[in-house]
C-alpha cells in the first residue's frame, strides 16, 4: 500500500493494491512509471460519494486496461447553486473502502481544489453545437462549462487511453465525447449503462440525501419513464409529455422540473418522429428538495 503523506489517516481504508495521491507532481511521476511499462490506462472521473454505479465503471475500466485511475474531486465550477455544492456529500473514507473491495490495483487521485485550479476557480468557454443549451444546460446555467473545464484538465493531466462515464448523465456523456474529439490526442470515451436500485431509481450520490421513505417512493421516476417509452411507440411527444406532467402534478412532495424527448445524437427536442432516428426521454425531478435526473431509450 502506498499513500501520500497528506492522506496517511486514510490508511485503514486502503487495500495493499491501492495508491492514493493528492498532488499533481506525485501523480505525474506515478503515471510516468506506468507509461514506461507501456501499460494502457483507463480513467474513471468521479465527485466521490461512490456507489455501485461508480463501481461498475471501475470494474469495466479494470477489465479493459492495464492500469486505472479513479479521480475523486468535487468540482466547484459545475455547481450553479452554491447550496447544492455545500450539500454534496463528501465521504472519502467510505469511497476508499468501496474501491478497496474491488481487489485489483487502482490509483486514486483525490486533489485539493488548488491542485487543479491554481490560477483561480473559473470555467473556460466552450462551443458544443447546442448540446449544452437544452435540458440540464437550460436549467443549470454554466454547468457544462464547469464540467468540460474539469474534465479537460483531467484528460490533459492524466492522458488516459479510455475514460468511463455513466449514461445516467447522458447529456454530459455526449458533451464529453464532443470535448474528447477536439483534443490533440487519442482518447476513447466509453459510456456505461445506468445502474439502478431495486425500485428502479437510478443510482446517484444524491440519493443518500433522501429519507428512506422518499428513496423508495422515487422509484416512480423510472416507472414513469418506462411508461413514457411505451407510449412513444404510438403517441407523439406532446401526448407523452402531458402524461408525465400529469403523473407528477399529483405528487405533493415531488416536483417535475422538465421532461424532454430528444434525438440521442444531437439532443435536439423531437418535434416529429423520424423513422431512422434514436430518441431518449430525459427527466429532472425534485424530491424533498433534492434534484434527481434520469433518462431512458425511447425506441
Amino acid at each position: 500500500m502506498q499513500i501520500s503523506r497528506n492522506y496517511s489517516k486514510f490508511a485503514p481504508f486502503l487495500s495493499c493494491a491501492m495508491k492514493l495521491i493528492s498532488g499533481r507532481k506525485e501523480l505525474l511521476n506515478h503515471l510516468g512509471s506506468l507509461r514506461g511499462a507501456h501499460e494502457s490506462l483507463g480513467l474513471v472521473p468521479t465527485m466521490g460519494a461512490l456507489h455501485e454505479g461508480h463501481l461498475s465503471l471501475v470494474k469495466k475500466a479494470l477489465a479493459e486496461n492495464d492500469s486505472v485511475v479513479v479521480t475523486i474531486f468535487v468540482n466547484p465550477t459545475q455547481f450553479n447553486n452554491p447550496d447544492d455544492l455545500e450539500k454534496y456529500p463528501k465521504t472519502l473514507d467510505e469511497d476508499l473502502a468501496l474501491l478497496g473491495s474491488v481487489g485489483q490495483e487502482i490509483t486514486v487521485f483525490a486533489p485539493a481544489v488548488e491542485e487543479l485550479y491554481n490560477k483561480g476557480i473559473t470555467s473556460k468557454k466552450y462551443f458544443f453545437d447546442g448540446l449544452d443549451k437544452v435540458m440540464e444546460g437550460a436549467f443549470r446555467p454554466g454547468h457544462f462549462s464547469g464540467v468540460a473545464t474539469i474534465v479537460q484538465k483531467l484528460f490533459e493531466l492524466i492522458r488516459p487511453d479510455k475514460a468511463y462515464f455513466g449514461e445516467k448523465d447522458f447529456q454530459q456523456l455526449q458533451i464529453v465525447r464532443k470535448l474528447a474529439h477536439n483534443l490533440p490526442f487519442d482518447l476513447q470515451i466509453v459510456g456505461c449503462p445506468i445502474v439502478r436500485e431495486p425500485n428502479g431509481l437510478a443510482m446517484s450520490s444524491r440519493n443518500r440525501l433522501l429519507s428512506e421513505e422518499m428513496r423508495e417512493k422515487a422509484g416512480l421516476i423510472y416507472k414513469t419513464l418506462k411508461e413514457a417509452g411505451r407510449m412513444f411507440g404510438t403517441e407523439n411527444a406532446t401526448k407523452v409529455g402531458e402524461y408525465v406532467s400529469g403523473v407528477f402534478s399529483g405528487e405533493s412532495d415531488m416536483e417535475l422540473e422538465y421532461f424532454q424527448i430528444a434525438d440521442e445524437a444531437t439532443l435536439t427536442p423531437v418535434k416529429r418522429k423520424q423513422e431512422n432516428s434514436k430518441y431518449r426521454g430525459f427527466i429532472a425531478v425534485y424530491a424533498e428538495g433534492i434534484r434527481l435526473i434520469d433518462n431512458i431509450a425511447m425506441n
